[in-house]
């Protein structure tokens, strides 16, 4: 125990079930992903900026150790593959044929990771939490399924009669989902046998203190270490109850005698949403918030461990099922309960949008959300190839939702027996996606390739929109049309007084769609009325049959951020406190905006403010456009213009208005690549007040600048590169520029970074006497307003000392800060200990009528949030020693971030 490792014999008996003759195999050894910081374990997790592992010290990472695989008492050749290592290529010294068994033996050791990385391994009191901890034989269906560990617990192995001969010290407890079938102790030993048939699960815990209970009943055990809300032992008894003949009513009966639910499984699986409040804001009731805890981690075991598909590709089918039976729970038992739970009902919040939502709205908000910023991702493409948000989140909520949405096309009766039958002919055998979609046609006459074709295998969108209506006593004759060109069917309801009078089904709708319906006293005419279907946009989809003005959308004014009404045509406001630089000190105000929790495409923002500071009414305007593409690495056109006014220095002000479109690229066919890049062209005028005194004010205090960049960035957590190319056109002169950042984590965990800047003035025609356009080498003058200083005309005092990495990158202040004609410089720093990195930066500054000028500093660089929050201590640079000089503190230089869209993305770049 105190060297977390486990000696492992171990016998594996395997038919070849195939029909093929199979000459090696392939064994799954995923303990040994932990082994380097370059297995595929290793890049995921600094895919997602997870740096724990790559920090981590070599004894903290797990390992498995194979001394020999024998068969027939003859050692057998075995290989990892090579970018593979947590696969085991085995060749078996003679064929295996048809429905031939063979035997192997291996003998290794395994060093269990700690769980600070997957949740699973040893915790820092010593306790165990294992899984995927021994080797499995891998699935051979026509072909090898093997694939690497990449923290998505999704396992694919055949099924097995297990016999598990465990010996560790008797202080500790065992559980696990298998039998005990004898346990004894010896001398402080204790030795206990587990057995189980047809398992493909391999979970074990041992515990010095085990936090496990098991309630059981005359239909399973239920054992389980999930956190109970402090619930009565009565409550969770008679919970446990409902839950598990909810799911034996649904599914069937579970094949084996334990079902094993963890509080493991509940982070990595959980119930997102409003139960993350602080106590004293829970919505719901502890017994709700329990039961669908339970429940969500009771479905995902009962699946994985009896509907043998493979986790990897087929994941949409368990994840739909665990998703619609969750939301058919809340149908059946809390048919009234809210998005916002109780909060629903306070004053204030219940004028909210939000606060008319049903709780199961929220998967389809979810989904949304991807949808709408284009992120989102086809259901079949493989669980490794998803965004972290798809995987987790975003995928699970699109299945179950299109289960529901196929439920209510093809009729509940039939849908709902299909999935128990379904099961049960399948339980405990491989199966697929394409055998759940052959069963369901069986039992259908309608066509359901769409589902199949268009929602599973596509990201297309569902989005229609009423067109033309013409109507007459008896009759309705419309137009529907179909916005994104696939098959998918759409509701079509009508309503009187806002009660449904008739439904219909409208199919292979094409691109339009013209019908003729019997008008039966309706007064509106709505698609997709129930939100059966995840459409993109709702606010298209009804008209009313009193005349022309009823169609128009009436305003509706709301205070703070809501969710979308597609019957309104909203507007929010919110009261803003901000602090954007010393002039304008602290600024009062209220922004008006049209954006909802759900992007939309044009949105627009209205932003008066009183700076206490300035005692002036300052703030912005601005409107933005977007268009998203698909299935192109052109994902996103973004254009529009904004206006802005605020203090620039003491009593002066500056009146900016800057139209502009850019174009956003990425990698089509990998949404997980961080590779971004960015083409913009903007249009800046701006119109400053004039301060013939100030040292950072222009001859010419009102100037346009015409700006096109070109950004190509790659940002990891391990290699992080990012460059452009920057052309500005003015009046008086033109330049452009080059900037080039590379930043590197090695294994050692030193860090390197580098970053070269190079600038040349294509013409200069202002003052030799003002270096308001020139180049910088530590402290821009910003005339282009994009970088988020405090003071940006202060030339002394701690704002004076604000850094911000541009240009020439310099932390001290040498006695030639600009260049009027080119620069030139590169800044290089890499770790001493920790966040403790020394820094220097070279480069040629030149000045027309003089001679290039050689520059460099150097000194110690403290990184407490790289690009957020850094603190640089000169030491030594043209200037001598600056450590030794007076007024050091002076020479000290920060760089600061409180913008909120900054720090939120810290938190994307893990999940986007």
């Amino acid at each position: 125990m105190e060297n977390q490792r486990i000696d492992i014999n171990q016998t594996i008996t395997y038919k070849n079930t195939s029909k093929d003759t199979l000459k090696t195999i392939y064994l799954n050894d995923w303990n040994n992903s932990y082994a380097t910081k370059k297995t595929d374990l290793a890049k995921r997790l600094a895919d997602e900026y997870v740096n724990r592992f790559h920090l981590a010290k070599s004894e903290e990472r797990g390992f498995s150790a194979i001394t020999s695989i024998i068969q027939d008492k003859d050692t057998i050749p075995f290989t990892r593959l090579k970018h593979q290592i947590d696969i085991i290529e085995v060749e078996l010294l003679k064929p295996l044929l048809p429905n031939e068994t063979y035997t192997i033996k291996l003998n290794y050791i395994v060093k269990i990771p700690s769980n600070t990385f997957t949740s699973y391994g040893y915790t820092k009191e010593n306790n165990f939490n294992l899984r995927y901890w021994y080797i499995t034989p891998a699935v051979y269906d026509t072909e090898w399924q093997y694939f690497s560990n990449k923290n998505l617990n999704d396992l694919f192995i055949p099924k097995s009669d297990i016999t598990l001969e465990l010996t560790y010290p008797k202080n500790y407890t065992l559980t696990s989902e298998l039998n005990v079938v004898e346990s004894l102790e010896n001398n402080g030993v204790k030795t206990t046998v587990l057995q189980g048939k047809d398992r493909n699960s391999n979970k074990l815990y041992l515990s010095k203190a085990s936090k496990f209970k098991s309630i059981k009943n005359d239909k399973i055990e239920l054992v389980s270490d999930l956190y109970d809300n402090n619930l009565q032992v009565v409550d969770k008894v008679l919970i446990n109850d409902k839950i598990m003949n909810y799911i034996f009513d649904n599914l069937g009966p579970y094949p084996h005698e334990k079902l094993l639910l963890t509080e493991i499984d509940n982070a990595n699986d959980p119930v997102y949403g409003l139960t993350s409040l602080p106590k004293f804001l829970q919505p719901f009731p502890d017994t709700f918030e329990y039961e669908m805890r339970l429940l969500k981690v009771a479905l995902r075991n009962y699946l994985e461990n009896t509907l043998m598909v493979n986790p990897r590709t087929d994941h949409w089918l368990l994840d739909g099922i665990q998703i619609y039976f969750l939301m058919k729970y809340v149908e059946d038992h809390y048919p009234n309960t809210k998005f916002l739970g109780k909060l629903a009902d306070i004053w204030g919040i219940r004028s909210f949008h939000a606060a008319d939502l049903h709780y199961n709205e929220k998967y389809n908000l979810a989904y949304m959300n991807m949808a709408r910023t284009n992120r989102d991702q086809p259901l079949a493409m493989q669980k490794d190839s998803l965004l972290k948000f798809n995987s987790n989140i975003a995928n699970k909520y699109k299945a179950g939702i299109g289960l529901k949405y196929l439920d209510d096309f093809i009729n509940h009766d039939v849908f709902e027996d299909a999935i128990k039958p379904f099961l049960k002919e399948n339980s405990l055998k491989h199966t697929s996606s394409e055998d759940f979609e052959i069963f369901l046609k069986s039992r259908t006459e309608k066509d359901i390739d769409w589902f199949f074709e268009d929602y599973i295998k596509t990201r297309k969108k569902i989005d229609f929109k009423i067109k033309d209506v013409e109507k007459t006593e008896d009759s309705i004759t419309l137009t529907i049309k179909n916005k994104r060109h696939n098959n998918m069917p759409v509701s079509l309801y009508t309503l009187s007084n806002d009660s449904v009078i008739s439904k219909y089904w409208i199919e292979n709708i094409g691109s339009e769609k013209t019908l003729t319906i019997p008008r039966n006293e309706a007064d509106k005419l709505v698609l997709n009325y129930n939100n059966a279907a995840p459409e993109f946009n709702l606010r298209d989809n009804w008209k009313s049959l009193k005349g022309f003005f009823f169609n128009n959308k009436p305003l509706q004014f709301r205070l703070f951020k809501d969710v979308e009404d597609p019957y309104y045509n909203q507007v929010f406001f919110m009261p803003i406190i901000e602090f954007n630089n010393i002039y304008d000190g602290l600024n009062l105000g209220m922004k008006v905006y049209n954006g909802t929790l759900l992007r939309r495409n044009l949105k627009y923002k209205i932003q008066p403010q009183y700076s206490l500071g300035s005692k002036s009414i300052t703030g912005g305007v601005s409107a933005l456009m977007t268009h998203n593409i698909e299935n192109s690495n052109l994902y996103a056109i973004t254009y529009g213009a904004s206006f802005g006014y605020n203090s620039y220095a003491e009593d002066l002000f500056v009146r900016r208005i800057i139209p502009s479109v850019s174009f956003f690229f990425r990698e089509d066919n990998d949404f997980r690549s961080n590779k971004r890049k960015l083409l913009r062209f903007r249009f800046l005028d701006f119109n400053r007040d004039r301060a013939p005194l100030n040292p950072n004010s222009s001859d010419e205090p009102n100037y346009s600048v015409f700006n096109a960049r070109y950004i190509h960035s790659n940002d990891n957590l391990i290699n992080y590169s990012k460059w452009y190319t920057d052309f500005q056109l003015a009046r008086t002169f033109s330049k452009v520029s080059f900037n080039y950042e590379f930043r590197k984590l090695f294994e050692s965990n030193r860090q390197l970074n580098v970053r070269f800047f190079t600038g040349i003035f294509l013409e200069n025609n202002n003052d030799l006497g003002s270096n308001y356009f020139s180049f910088a080498l530590d402290r821009p003058t910003d005339y282009l307003f994009e970088y988020n200083y405090l003071g940006r005309s202060e030339a002394s005092g701690i704002f004076s000392q604000q850094f911000i990495e541009a240009e020439g990158g310099f932390k001290s202040k040498l006695e030639v800060p600009f260049a009027n004609q080119w620069m030139s410089t590169a800044n290089v720093s890499t770790t001493l200990w920790k966040y403790v990195l020394a820094y220097g930066d070279f480069g040629l500054v030149k000045n027309k009528f003089n001679n290039p000028k050689f520059v460099y500093d150097s000194g110690i660089r403290i990184n407490l949030v790289t690009d957020y929050f850094e603190i640089y201590f000169p030491i030594y640079s043209n200037l001598g020693w600056e450590i030794a000089q007076p007024s050091y503190d002076q020479k000290i230089r920060f760089k600061f971030t409180v913008d909120p869209e900054s720090l939120l993305g810290l938190f994307r770049r893990r999940w986007y």
